[in-house]
């Protein structure tokens, strides 16, 4: 496993527009130079979302790779959760505790419904 190589090529070609034309051209070969298992490289080219974040790649870094592909928010965080489902926590990385996107986003969200209107707790 290569983490550190996966969020290189991400930071990289989240910024280079250069490398973006030559990703859409030929993605296999862009990776090249990185030092990547099999499995990164097809979660890469596919690109394989849930896998990346199984993997443990920083969901900030892997948010503007999503962008890059055009995959609309919500659909983003739900196959963030189905890689997560299908493959199991997140492996390393500042993920690597996650067991799953639900728990993590529940007391948030139970946060917000237990204040109305004016900001006050019901």
């Amino acid at each position: 496993m290569s983490l550190y190589a996966v969020q290189k090529f991400l930071y990289e070609i989240n910024r280079s527009e250069s490398m973006q034309a030559d990703y859409t051209a030929d993605r296999r070969r862009v990776l090249e130079p990185y030092d990547l298992t099999d499995e990164e490289v097809g979660a890469l080219v596919e690109p394989d979302i849930g896998l990346l974040f199984h993997l443990g790649v920083n969901g900030q870094i892997l948010m503007h790779f999503a962008a890059f592909h055009q995959i609309e928010w919500q659909d983003y965080l739900q196959r963030m959760r189905d890689g997560i489902a299908e493959h199991g926590p997140v492996r390393e990385g500042v993920y690597a505790m996650t067991t799953g996107l639900d728990e993590r986003v529940a007391p948030v969200h139970e946060g917000h419904r237990r204040h109305d209107d004016d900001g006050e707790e019901d």
